[in-house]
């Protein structure tokens, strides 16, 4: 009924009539015709509302379910899940083509009647782990399929519902064919990279070998040129005294002996020889303490500890490798005497060649090569170190590779001039020896490579 007909209907009452009073009746009914329809309006919003959400509620499922089912049919693993008694509920596309049936007459099946009987894992097997909540992992199937028994290994995990409650299992198979094919091509390409890896190291070890044959090879010829150049000296003392016998056994006169004598100049050879001999000695005693200091160096006897004193393993290597490389180098070495390490000298030497080539290679090309190394006993509470410091006057190190110097590999060298690995060794190195191998640039200029070691002093 209109509003206004409500109102005019309460005005013509008999009893608003008969009173004469204000219709307060009338005003009462319209409040409540008005809160009535309000009441509906905002029920009739609600409702639109709510079909809104339901619709885009409604269409976000539909969008899941069809991700969900693509996501399904993309799959080229095998996926069956079943419910806790394990019948079939639903399969993707790869288990249709597997098994040769469409997902509706696989669905509702035992999962038994999936597996063959030679199936490593049975079906019980599968509802025994999934009682004990527990995952299927990379257990052995055998599927029944059209072509045969087909072994596949199945990763499975158990379905929970809303409420957190198992309600049945997935299962997700890849047939073992293809695990075995890609786990001969991880182990191929594992083997390249040690074959490769070998190659580096055996590059790193030939250059280090080379750095030390070229050092050996410039230390030995000053004492083996000074052996050589006395020998020639003697021979010719020695062919000079031999005429000067065979004129004495030859019956010759006073007169002649004096003036052949003198001709020859027997008296300076005589002078002469020991000096000669004594330089000879010396030479050959030089060349016999380097030989002694390569064979000390290159023994491989990682358990032999000793202790030895860095300043003259220190000297060694930059007699080996500076001053062969670069004779016009300034280099200044403030070793105290006494200072001493406890490890194998060998590999400690093969370290300091190493910063010490690196420095090198760092001050290539630039004005006033400097290469600075100094030596101190250092405190701490993991006992007494000493250490040695290797600062040259190159470029410094960039701040953004500091911490990568050490890294396996990491080089900022051209192609072909360096592995990578040189650093990363001596780091390791260091660590075998209870040490560590630190880089930093120092306030003037400069890289400064620090080899922290065990002191012989140590407690």
């Amino acid at each position: 009924m209109p509003m206004s007909e409500g109102k005019d209907f309460l005005a013509d009452s008999p009893l608003a009539l008969a009173s004469g009073a204000p219709d307060f009746g009338a005003v009462d009914a319209e409040e409540a015709w008005i809160a009535v329809i309000r009441k509906m309006d905002e029920t009739y919003a609600e409702l639109v509302r709510q079909q809104v959400e339901l619709e885009e509620k409604n269409a976000a499922l539909e969008e899941a379910q069809g991700f969900i089912a693509g996501l399904l049919g993309s799959m080229t693993d095998v996926l069956i899940a079943c419910d806790l008694a394990g019948r079939v509920e639903q399969v993707n596309l790869a288990a249709e083509r597997v098994f040769g049936q469409l997902a509706d007459a696989l669905t509702g099946r035992p999962l038994a009647a999936l597996l063959d009987p030679s199936s490593p894992t049975s079906a019980s097997d599968v509802l025994a782990t999934a009682a004990r909540r527990q995952r299927i992992a990379d257990r052995e199937f055998t599927l029944a399929t059209p072509e045969g028994p087909q072994a596949v290994s199945v990763n499975g995990a158990l379905r929970f519902d809303p409420r957190g409650r198992p309600v049945g299992v997935v299962l997700v198979g890849r047939p073992i064919g293809e695990l075995r094919a890609a786990y001969h091509a991880l182990a191929s390409a594992h083997e390249h990279l040690k074959r490769t890896q070998q190659q580096l190291v055996h590059a790193e070890k030939m250059a280090s070998l080379g750095r030390l044959v070229a050092g050996v090879a410039h230390e030995l010829n000053n004492p083996i040129s000074f052996v050589y150049g006395n020998a020639h000296a003697l021979k010719r003392y020695a062919e000079r005294l031999i005429t000067y016998l065979d004129a004495v056994h030859g019956g010759a006169d006073a007169a002649a002996l004096a003036r052949t004598r003198g001709e020859l100049r027997i008296d300076r050879a005589l002078a002469d020889i020991p000096a000669t001999l004594a330089g000879m000695l010396e030479g050959a005693e030089r060349v016999r303490d380097i030989v002694a200091d390569l064979r000390r160096f290159s023994s491989d006897n990682r358990e032999a500890r000793e202790v030895f004193d860095l300043a003259s393993v220190v000297r060694s290597a930059v007699d080996w490798v500076a001053k062969s490389q670069m004779p016009d180098l300034a280099i200044r070495v403030a070793i105290p005497e006494g200072l001493e390490a406890v490890g194998h000298p060998g590999h400690i030497h093969q370290v300091l060649m190493n910063l010490v080539q690196n420095a090198v290679d760092a001050l290539e090309g630039r004005p006033d090569p400097r290469l600075h190394i100094t030596g101190e006993r250092l405190g701490g509470p993991d006992g007494e170190r000493v250490a040695v410091r290797v600062h040259d006057s190159g470029p410094g190190i960039p701040e953004d590779i500091l911490g990568r110097i050490f890294d396996p590999f990491f080089t900022t060298k051209a192609v072909g001039k360096g592995t990578g690995l040189g650093l990363s060794i001596c780091y390791r190195i260091a660590e075998e020896h209870d040490g560590r191998l630190e880089a930093a640039n120092h306030p003037e200029g400069g890289a400064v490579i620090s080899l922290i070691l065990p002191s012989a002093a140590r407690p």
